[in-house]
């Protein structure tokens, strides 16, 4: 198995334990994919969900730039929901997670057919 396998298998199991779901294996594997190298670097595969300046570059890199939405309030409202179930107290929030649920919150999953 190769290292991006197994990184897509330990986000699996992580949205099986945070968020108590059966991921769609072929659109997480899709939005892994899509982050590219970052997932290989300890920090930038990960969101620090206290870092305003973070959750912003979720919002405008990601939402806004990679699903095509509109800049509104209810972005932040769903990168907060997403954060919230996550678990603040979850220090390590992958980013191929974060940006599998917020696709999956925001019925966006489309975007990756």
């Amino acid at each position: 198995m190769s290292k991006r396998d197994d990184l897509i298998e330990k986000y699996a199991a992580d949205i099986k334990d945070k968020f108590g779901e059966n991921p769609d294996m072929d659109l997480l594997k899709k939005v892994t994919v899509g982050l590219g190298p970052s997932i290989y670097n300890l920090d930038a595969s990960k969101v620090s969900g206290g870092d305003e300046k973070e959750l912003e570059t979720v919002k405008n890199n990601y939402l806004i730039k990679k699903l095509g939405m509109s800049d509104s309030p209810e972005l932040m409202e769903g990168i907060n929901a997403v954060m919230e179930k996550y678990g603040s107290s979850n220090r390590n929030k992958h980013r191929a997670v974060v940006y599998y649920q917020l696709c999956k919150h925001f019925k966006k999953e489309s975007v990756y057919a």
